[in-house]
């Protein structure tokens, strides 16, 4: 599978299950959950979300922009920055175990990174 369709995938499967995921939130663990738990897990699966229709760009991007490899590199750090940071929170929410909020911010530099080199990604190439 070519890379670009490899993150159209990932994205659209990441997608579907933030919106699972929030669901899931709301109608399962709205009764567990404190307030402030519901808000953090809120937060990961919006971010989840967000982040599952970048991967869906970073595809569309890498099949078509000047620097793929680029693309397909901002589409791994997307990719890990849901993982890192909406796992992270899902998982703060589910135990309250906070120190786990000291990995969320690594998940938030994937993001900021993957998002700029996507950018970079699509700069023309000089002649």
């Amino acid at each position: 599978m070519p890379a670009y369709a490899r993150f159209i995938f990932l994205g659209s499967v990441n997608a579907c299950l933030a919106v699972a995921l929030g669901a899931f939130g709301k109608h399962a663990l709205m009764p567990l959950l404190s307030e402030a738990a519901m808000e953090t897990w809120r937060t990961g699966a919006y971010y989840h979300l967000l982040h599952g229709m970048g991967l869906v760009l970073a595809g569309l991007v890498a099949e078509r922009a000047p620097h793929p490899r680029r693309a397909v590199w901002a589409g791994w750090l997307l990719l890990a920055g849901t993982v890192i940071f909406s796992g992270s929170l899902y998982a703060i929410a589910l135990t309250a175990m906070g120190i786990l909020g000291a990995i969320t911010p690594i998940g938030g530099l994937c993001f900021l990174a993957g998002w700029l080199l996507l950018a970079w990604s699509a700069r023309p190439v000089r002649s």
